[in-house]
């Protein structure tokens, strides 16, 4: 495995591979949820480039970027194992050399959610990604369903901009109690990281009235807030029942739906999301 850090170095590598190349970009302090990522590329591709990127154009005013966790030489000792043949991890002022004003922005559909919460977060995001992709040239890229409006973004900006990379959403890997795995879970202690099964709980229990024959996205929103409000350490952000592919709010559950929310436990925000059809 090459880790490399330099855009010379990544673009050379990257041409003494031939077949389909696969991409999983993450910001490190790698879980169970990035591993499964790339095990999957390396079933469906000839080669798998890691990119470990701490993006900071994502994070708001007074969001976590200095606190965010990072652990290369972890990183590395997990990815190792698993056949990757290139990690790059570049700096900030590679992807944003002094002068940079490039931004690529998708509209519609980053603005509710968290887009509503987090107003220049998809900016930032749809700008990395767009520069990962143009560095590396992959085939194929691989996300997590946990981030599924990030995933919806990216979907429609590879489709407006005629990127030939084929996206793939995988599920959500989770701990045994249900909590969604992520990097921030590690800023849960004590009684938070007990509560924050609540998100889980949520969802589990609109998917059953769903399952029991109930269509009225109301009333499925009615039952995810009423399961957050039995948790005296959750605060709610917002809770959604909303189209899979354009993130718009339903009156009526029809075809794939996405059930998602948002939930500040202390000081650390949590999301999740199951697929409905």
């Amino acid at each position: 495995m090459k880790t490399v850090i330099g855009l010379d170095k990544l673009r050379a590598t990257r041409l003494s591979l031939d077949g389909i190349i696969g991409l999983v970009l993450t910001m490190g302090f790698l879980h169970e949820g990035h591993l499964s990522l790339i095990q999957r590329a390396k079933e469906e591709c000839n080669h798998v480039i890691v990119s470990i990127f701490v993006n900071p154009t994502q994070f708001g005013v007074n969001e976590d970027l200095s606190k965010y966790p990072r652990d290369l030489e972890r990183d590395l000792s997990l990815i190792e194992p698993l056949g990757v043949d290139l990690v790059w991890n570049p700096t900030p002022e590679i992807m944003y050399p002094t002068g940079y004003q490039t931004w690529v922005e998708v509209e519609a559909i980053t603005r509710p959610l968290e887009g509503s919460m987090r107003p220049t977060h998809f900016k930032g995001v749809t700008t990395v990604v767009a520069k990962l992709f143009n560095a590396v040239q992959p085939h194929k890229a691989y996300f997590g369903q946990k981030d599924a409006q990030q995933a919806a973004v990216i979907r429609q900006m590879v489709r407006d901009l005629n990127f030939p990379v084929e996206i793939n959403v995988c599920p959500t890997v989770r701990e045994a109690d249900g909590l969604a795995m992520s990097s921030r879970n590690k800023y849960l202690e004590g009684d938070n990281r007990k509560a924050a099964t609540i998100l889980f709980r949520a969802l589990s229990a609109a998917k059953s009235a769903y399952e029991s024959g109930e269509r009225d996205a109301e009333a499925l929103r009615v039952k995810m807030k009423e399961v957050l409000e039995s948790e005296s350490r959750a605060q709610m952000q917002y809770v959604s029942c909303a189209d899979y592919d354009t993130l718009e709010e339903l009156d009526v559950v029809k075809g794939k739906t996405l059930l998602s929310m948002a939930v500040l436990l202390g000081k650390t925000r949590l999301i999740d999301n199951f697929v409905l059809g």
